[in-house]
């Protein structure tokens, strides 16, 4: 027999029924539950031997392009032999029911949401598969015209491509951060899911939303460093809390 829930799960649901706007902020906890190995996972083998700035800097990769590029195809490999779990289902199932209400913002760049079906998700970070160029593109450069290689490069002149995320020391895309800080002021909650919140300026959206009077909740199987700004905590598996919430 199914246990009953607790009653901080019925809680917040009855939160999520009656929020006229959710935005859900989610890391790298929610991919990892699909097996998506982390950044520093993923440095194992032949590439235990760089350091992250080696392989995720624009320095890094001017510096190795070749080695970089290969990387991040192997990164690409890994992810294909993944899928979206029922957390990431939830969210999508309960974004096609109720568009107007929720906004996705990750923190995540495997595109396991979008697989799932959920519709303009914010990738404050980029996304793993798509690329764009080195340099400022010239009219000569076209994505679907560069050359085969590794990396792949513009046939006039030579402009590269790199993978299509934000870098150590990159800022985050602007149109997309405001975006994301647009719905954290004008949510009614905020669910944080499966991040530790030590990644700035991404986890100073908790902070913006209970500012401005939302509920905050933390589904997370561990602390995290914005406890203290939840008015409820959630502890447990993403795959397991999302769908008792939202479905």
């Amino acid at each position: 027999m199914t246990p009953p829930p607790s009653p901080d799960l019925v809680r917040v649901r009855a939160w999520v029924h009656d929020a006229r706007r959710i935005a859900v902020l989610t890391g790298a906890g929610v991919s990892a539950e699909s097996g998506v190995p982390t950044f520093r996972d993923v440095q194992t083998g032949y590439w235990a031997q760089f350091r992250p700035e080696d392989m995720a800097t624009e320095a890094g990769f001017r510096a190795a392009p070749e080695r970089v590029w290969a990387w991040y195809q192997y990164r690409r490999e890994l992810l294909m032999q993944v899928g979206p779990n029922a957390g990431h289902q939830a969210l999508a199932r309960f974004a096609q029911r109720r568009p107007e209400v929720l906004t996705l913002i990750t923190q995540n760049v495997d595109g396991l949401h979008q697989r799932a079906g959920s519709p303009d998700v914010l990738g404050l970070h980029g996304d793993l598969f798509d690329n764009r160029w080195l340099d400022r593109p010239r009219a000569c450069c076209d994505l679907n015209q560069a050359l085969a290689g590794q990396p792949p490069v513009c046939a006039t002149c030579g402009n590269r491509v790199r993978p299509g995320v934000v870098w150590f020391g990159e800022a985050l895309p602007q149109a997309t951060f405001a975006a994301a800080e647009r719905a954290a002021q004008a949510c009614e909650l905020m669910l944080v899911v499966g991040t530790a919140g030590a990644v700035h300026p991404a986890a100073g959206l908790a902070h913006i939303a209970r500012q401005r009077g939302a509920r905050v909740v933390v589904v997370n199987p561990a602390p995290s460093q914005l406890d203290d700004v939840a008015h409820q905590l959630l502890r447990g598996p993403s795959a397991q809390l999302l769908p008792a919430l939202l479905d």
